[in-house]
């Protein structure tokens, strides 16, 4: 593709052609402010913010969608384009509700720093009454439209990432909102509550369901004994609310914190992301040596499970019966470690930190409670939530010494750890599934067919000349265009890993929010994957099955694999649910 001559603000620039005004600024170091803009998903124009001037043009253009031509001459910075993205801010801001000191989203709401940038000192059309319009029905989040700056990325990512396209702008003119078909609740649509809405709102519009004041009444309450465990991806995520570059594992200073706070147990869900493996890879193995019904689809997405109960019921006898990695910790709890310990299942207080919104919701579905009708998993905190309880807790985080989980269910492999990346389930699974189908060990650990943020990946495996054909599936959007090929009859597998998120756990719905300027020209999956797969090549116990704490559970526990016991905890069922039209 050939390259193009502009100037952007007096300075010669050459850039491909094709590319927007917007790219154009970035590759000589000009941030133009955005609010809409997406990269790839929601390119609309619509804020305004992004305006600038090109000479010989009467109007301002929008940068993030207006292509760079041959000879153009570009201000950014001009009087003209301040005035006019002030007078686009005070516009937004006249609908928006300013409370912004004891606002959610108070200094990393992505209005301020343009506000701040700007110079807008007051607003002229500000509304004398703008109250709350909270909308709180879903497990996982809080809409609250008062905030609301119509910017649409939610729109944008819950059609076209996820497919699912529950909202999107209602009325017109003045009216226009963001809601739901016929003003229904959340609740009440095909909402698989996946998050990514509220990963990518600029505002506090979109907000955690908060249920960190459940967690501190239970730790201040010396009847209940409080267990927390962590999922993969969080250790690689949480450093970002402190200021540490993406991709930085803080696994150690993690579990310092949480003892801070005051938990009785600090726990690895990389343990029972183990056991995970070993039931699930038992499932895999009598499907498919014993005439059971393949393709099996990994349930430890429950955004995805849901997903499948609305839209593919029809796959719902595909679906792994093990509960998720979430779920298995909490039922082992309750019960394994509550035998352990001494302590009545009724006093233990199971909190997980996930970096799922989704796993709100799970913890109220069917079938999660195993141990004399108690839940399974009492409270699910998102990372964002801790690292809230940890700035209120006074923890200066980055001085914390790093410190090991406790024993019992804080060791695990290096099969577990890379669940938090899409495809780590499918190639956690191939290490256990590949040895116990062959008796021999593994050459090669690392099954990097599997690996990396791509939407839909394939590969086949031969175990003791019996082909394993394999797909993993991340993005509910890329999980509808396999099923679908499958259901066409254009695709077979054997096996198949899905993810509600795009990338993964590692881009959960629940991880630290980063604002659009760096999720545009920064992989977060990839990075934060990097980092989880680094960890697991130096781990010197990379495969679930020769965990010693698995060994020490099926021996003395659950028996074996696949046993009664096993399937009375970690195992669930599946089944359709009613999707609301949408």
């Amino acid at each position: 593709m050939a390259d193009i001559n502009i100037k952007i603000n007096g300075v010669p620039v050459s850039v491909p052609e094709g590319a927007t005004i917007l790219d154009a600024a970035r590759s000589v170091g000009i941030e133009i402010p955005t609010l809409c803009y997406m990269k790839g998903l929601n390119e609309i124009g619509a804020c305004r913010i992004c305006v600038v001037e090109v000479k010989g043009m009467r109007s301002h253009v929008a940068a993030c969608v207006y292509p760079a031509a041959e000879g153009m001459d570009i201000l950014t910075n001009s009087e003209s384009v301040a005035a006019a993205r002030r007078h686009t801010l005070e516009l937004i801001l006249s609908a928006h509700r300013t409370d912004c000191l004891t606002c959610e989203r108070s200094q990393r709401c992505e209005l301020q720093k343009p506000d701040a940038d700007l110079g807008v000192r007051e607003i002229h059309f500000q509304s004398d009454d703008l109250r709350p319009q909270m909308e709180a029905s879903a497990p996982h989040l809080v809409r609250d439209n008062s905030k609301c700056i119509l910017c649409r990325r939610c729109v944008a990512v819950c059609s076209q990432h996820q497919s699912v396209s529950v909202i999107g702008p209602n009325d017109r003119g003045f009216a226009t909102h963001i809601g739901s078909p016929y003003e229904r609740d959340l609740n009440e649509t095909a909402c698989v509550s996946c998050g990514q809405c509220v990963a990518v709102c600029p505002t506090a519009a979109l907000t955690d369901q908060d249920e960190t004041g459940s967690v501190w009444a239970a730790l201040a309450d010396p009847k209940k004994h409080v267990v927390v465990g962590t999922a993969p991806s969080v250790r690689v995520t949480l450093g970002e609310c402190f200021g540490y570059p993406v991709g930085t594992n803080v696994e150690g200073k993690m579990a310092a914190a949480l003892r801070r706070l005051g938990f009785d147990r600090v726990f690895d869900l990389n343990a029972t992301a183990d056991l995970t493996i070993m039931e699930e890879g038992t499932e895999f193995i009598d499907r498919f040596t014993n005439g059971g019904t393949l393709p099996v689809i990994t349930s430890c997405s429950p955004g995805w499970v849901r997903f499948c109960e609305q839209f593919y019921p029809e796959f719902i006898p595909n679906l792994s019966s093990c509960k998720s990695p979430q779920q298995m910790f909490g039922a082992m709890v309750k019960s394994y470690y509550a035998e352990k310990a001494g302590i009545d299942p009724a006093d233990i207080f199971v909190v997980c930190v996930m970096p799922c919104t989704a796993k709100k919701y799970e913890n109220r579905r069917e079938h999660q409670s195993s141990v004399n009708g108690l839940p399974d998993v009492d409270v699910s905190l998102t990372t964002r939530e801790l690292a809230k309880m940890i700035s209120r807790a006074g923890l200066m985080f980055t001085g914390l010494p790093d410190e090991e989980f406790d024993p019992v269910l804080g060791i695990a492999s290096g099969a577990g750890l890379i669940f938090g990346a899409t495809g780590g389930v499918m190639e956690a699974a191939l290490r256990t599934v590949a040895e116990t189908v062959t008796g021999k060990p593994l050459e090669k650990l690392d099954f990097t067919d599997v690996r990396g943020v791509r939407g839909i990946k394939e590969a086949a495996y031969d175990l003791d000349g019996k082909t394993v054909r394999v797909a993993v599936a991340s993005g509910l959007a890329n999980a509808r265009k396999l099923l679908e090929s499958i259901k066409a009859g254009e695709k077979s597998y054997d096996f198949i890993e899905i993810m509600a998120c795009p990338g993964g756990c590692v881009n959960g719905g629940g991880q630290p929010i980063q604002p659009q300027p760096v999720r545009n020209v920064r992989d977060l999956p990839a990075e934060r994957a990097a980092a989880i797969y680094s960890a697991d090549k130096n781990m010197p116990l990379r495969k679930s099955h020769e965990s010693p704490v698995m060994k020490e559970i099926y021996e003395t526990y659950l028996g074996e694999p696949g046993s009664h016991k096993a399937h009375e905890l970690l195992h669930t069922r599946h089944a359709p649910k009613a999707k609301y039209p949408i």
